[in-house]
């Protein structure tokens, strides 16, 4: 039995004609974790995820798929999303989900058996016999998402899962990873939208221009920068700036800082000391998103990336 974590790669690089989309990607998502590979539009994540699941093969490297030297060799363990979404029009939801099982290795009357059963748990219990082509680009997303789990498998792979939802269907789909995750299934996703992956990760790869630039946890990332501060005084004068780390910039009644590394205790007391009093005052990490900015605008500084 392999002792490699479900989805493990190291070294791909894949080329397109003369065009290196993926020049070295090295990625280990855990068993049980939900994973995210994040990055700009055209950073290489698809092409990496593609590779991972052998749709294509890689030019350079090494890769395992739930201890498979050949991915295809675990394909009815896999679910996966592609980007590119893809159902039958004229089919009804529910035989579609049974199909889309039905290609994994699922029987046929346990996946329409199945598939009742999760659109109702989605919110789409009204929706079974519907046709795809007469339900909302959302509905019949989620339906292809319901498609490629049903057949309970051990890794599920999504690509932009999120694109195209509406707020109140990206909740369903965040509740349904959840879910997946609980029952014990590995989850890789791909997302150039922050929010979701600072929600739902235990550890994520950030990729731009084909290189894996970070990899970690959600709070390391954001640990790279700095605290951010804002206070607002009871009582204004113009010492105030003297209590301040340098480059503290005056917005009206608030002022707004940098928060030197380990220096936020010794900043609270000479706050309290000053007798200026404290009407508001906090201290934070900046998101996912902020860190995510500045690990990409880093590689191109670097001269890595095109802007």
């Amino acid at each position: 039995m392999s002792s490699l974590p479900p989805v493990w790669a190291e070294g791909l690089i894949k080329y397109f004609g003369k065009q290196q989309a993926v020049k070295g990607v090295s990625l280990s998502a855990p068993e049980g974790q939900i994973y995210g590979v994040l990055g700009p539009n055209g950073a290489g994540k698809t092409t990496t995820l593609r590779m991972m699941l052998g749709i294509i093969d890689p030019d350079g490297g090494e890769r395992r798929l739930l201890g498979e030297s050949n991915p295809r060799n675990a394909n009815n363990r896999v679910g996966y999303l592609p980007e590119e979404r893809g159902l039958y029009p004229g089919m009804k939801a529910r035989e579609a989900i049974a199909f889309m099982g039905a290609l994994r290795g699922l029987e046929w009357a346990e996946g329409r058996k199945r598939a009742g059963v999760m659109m109702e748990e989605a919110g789409l219990g009204h929706a079974t016999d519907k046709k795809i082509r007469q339900m909302s680009k959302g509905m019949a997303q989620l339906v292809q998402l319901l498609g490629s789990i049903v057949h309970k498998p051990d890794l599920i792979v999504l690509d932009e899962p999120f694109s195209g939802l509406d707020p109140v269907n990206q909740e369903h789909l965040e509740s349904l990873i959840k879910a997946e995750q609980k029952r014990g299934a590995t989850i890789l996703f791909s997302t150039h939208v922050m929010a979701h992956a600072e929600r739902l990760c235990a550890g994520l790869s950030i990729i731009a221009g084909g290189l894996v630039r970070f990899q970690g946890t959600v709070d390391e990332a954001r640990g790279r920068l700095p605290m951010r501060g804002s206070y607002t005084p009871s009582q204004d004068g113009s010492d105030v700036a003297g209590l301040l780390p340098a480059g503290a910039i005056h917005d009206g009644r608030v002022w707004r800082f940098t928060v030197p590394e380990g220096g936020a205790e010794t900043l609270v007391q000479g706050l309290l000391a000053s007798g200026h009093g404290i009407a508001g005052l906090t201290m934070e990490r900046p998101g996912l998103h902020d860190a995510f900015v500045s690990i990409v605008q880093q590689a191109r500084a670097e001269g890595e990336l095109a802007a």
